[in-house]
This record gives structure tokens, sequence and C-alpha cells, in this order.
């Protein structure tokens, strides 16, 4: 649900690691604040900072600190950026900005407010973002967030659960790892899950709806083995444009060496559209086992299938 804001002040500088200077207006253009030392490719191209982080950093330490000071382009009133994650949006008139980044490296003696005071509030809370739409900004302009939720479908694939005959386990019990895991990252995620027979032609399908109507993650569970209804490998590959290989291959090295039936597994991942794919095997020791390693890369290539540099 979008939510409004107050942009309190618009802020520019001719240098890095200098404070930024309230002015009346920017322009934001392509790769940023027209003018402004950080213009330029890659996705920290526009900062934000609320005045409600300003605020109590300058309590903690005892003393004012003015729009601009910790270097952020726009400094703004009214939503949490705490609870602001990657992919989300901040519409000011006709500028449009995505989150390509929170926090970031700090460069201490390069920081004016860091030599000052020996800390900074942007390494941890600032938000960076690059631009989508251009457009001017001005003090006191009302600017809409736009929160982005990432989507993340289960599919168990199971011709005696899709009938009744027993309960799929895998699939809640990797609902459960992927929340536990999403708890403390800074995602707005929503997490869906569908049963279906081991049918090839029905998981195209469903891996099509599911790339058509904005899924970000999808993960079949089962039907990665050699026997003749185990077909997921072959139906993801085949609605993926690209494949990852070296994630599955990493997991079947890894847990095969003490488990060689692990090497049997012919799991894929992809990507199909801007949506990743991922076929594990079915067993909830097996789901426990790819799942932890898949979430070591699972955010990173979010932001890449998203084309935001995160280099």
């Amino acid at each position: 649900m979008s939510r409004s804001f107050e942009v309190v002040s618009v802020n520019v500088s001719e240098a890095k690691g200098t404070r930024k200077r309230p002015v009346p207006a920017i322009e934001i253009g392509p790769q940023g604040v027209v003018g402004d030392a950080h213009e330029g490719p890659g996705g920290r191209q526009v900062s934000l900072l609320g005045v409600e982080n300003i605020d109590r950093f300058a309590a903690e330490m005892g003393r004012p600190i003015g729009p601009g000071e910790f270097a952020e382009n726009l400094t703004t009133r009214g939503v949490d950026l705490n609870g602001v994650a990657p992919l989300d949006r901040f519409r000011i008139g006709r500028a449009l900005l995505e989150v390509a980044q929170i926090g970031k490296s700090c460069h201490g003696g390069e920081c004016a407010i860091f030599r000052e005071v020996g800390k900074c509030v942007m390494p941890k809370e600032g938000i960076f973002c690059r631009v989508l739409e251009p457009g001017p900004v001005r003090a006191g302009d009302a600017g809409e967030y736009l929160p982005r939720v990432l989507r993340i479908l289960l599919v168990t694939l199971s011709d005696r659960a899709s009938r009744g005959e027993y309960e799929d386990r895998s699939g809640p019990r990797a609902r459960a790892l992927l929340e536990e895991f999403f708890r403390t990252r800074r995602w707005h995620v929503e997490v869906a899950s569908d049963l279906l027979p081991d049918d090839a032609g029905r998981l195209r399908r469903a891996i099509a709806e599911a790339r058509e109507s904005g899924v970000d993650v999808l993960f079949t569970l089962g039907s990665t083995g050699v026997g003749p209804r185990d077909i997921a490998p072959e139906a993801v590959a085949a609605e993926c444009g690209k494949l990852i290989p070296g994630i599955m291959e990493s997991i079947r090295a890894k847990f095969g060496a003490s488990n060689p039936r692990a090497w049997l597994s012919r799991s894929v991942a992809g990507v199909s559209g801007r949506m990743l794919v991922y076929a594990l095997p079915g067993s909830v020791r097996a789901v426990e086992e790819y799942l932890g390693e898949i979430l070591r890369t699972l955010e990173h290539l979010l932001l890449m299938v998203h084309g935001v540099d995160v280099h």
C-alpha cells in the first residue's frame, strides 16, 4: 500500500565527502541529481534520509544536525525509511526512484560528519536509489512511497500428493525456511503454494503464468530424479532463457561427498523473464539442504535480474 511523505529539503554538493547544501529545487536526471557530485551510473544515484533518522542521531550526539549534513540528496518526513526494502519506489512528481541499496560502506575520513563526531548514520540507514524516470523536485513537494512485495511461489510436484494419497511435507517446510530467512531482512515477502501432479505440460503452464503475473521466485519441489514421471528439470529449463548451472553443481558436490545419491538429482536453476526458477528434490531433507545453499545468493540474484548494479 502506498504512503505519502514530504520532501523537507533537497541538497547538492560539488565534491564527494562533503556536506550537501540545501537548495530550493533540483533536477533529477537519468543518472541522478544534475550537477551533484554523486551524479553518475550505478545504483547510488540519489540518496535519501529521513528527518526522523537525523533527529535521533542529533539527540545521541548532543548537537543539532541540519539537512544535507549526511550528504543525502533528499531529506524526507513521514515515511519510516528503516522499513524500506530493495526495489521499493518513490514517486515525486514526474521523478520515479527505485531503491537499489540500503546503507553503504563507511569511508571514515572521507565523510565530513564522521570526521567531526566519529560516527555517521548513512552506512546503516541511508537509502540509495537509481533513477527510473527523471523530473524536478523542490523542497516541500509531496511524494508517494510505493512498497514492492517480493512474491515467491512454491510448486510441489507429486502424483500421489495431488491425488490426496499423502500429505505434502516439503512445501510447508520450504515455506517455513523462507519465512525464517526473510524475517530479519529488508524485503516485503509473500509466499504462496501450489500442488501439481508430475505433468510437464501443466508445470510449464504454471511457470509461464507465474512469470506473466509478476512472481519473483518460483521453486518446484520434487520430480528431479530419473524415473519415468520425473519431469521438472526439462520443464523448468524449457521455460528459462538463462540457466545458472553453478548453483546446483555446487550443491550436488557438497552433499554428494557424504551421500552419493545426491549426485543423482537433476536439479536446475535459471531465469525466466525476470523470475528466478529453482527445481529442487522433493524430500524434506533435500529441501533443507538446497535452500540452505540457494539462500546465500538469492538476494544478490534478485537485484541482478532487475538490472541493479550491486558490484
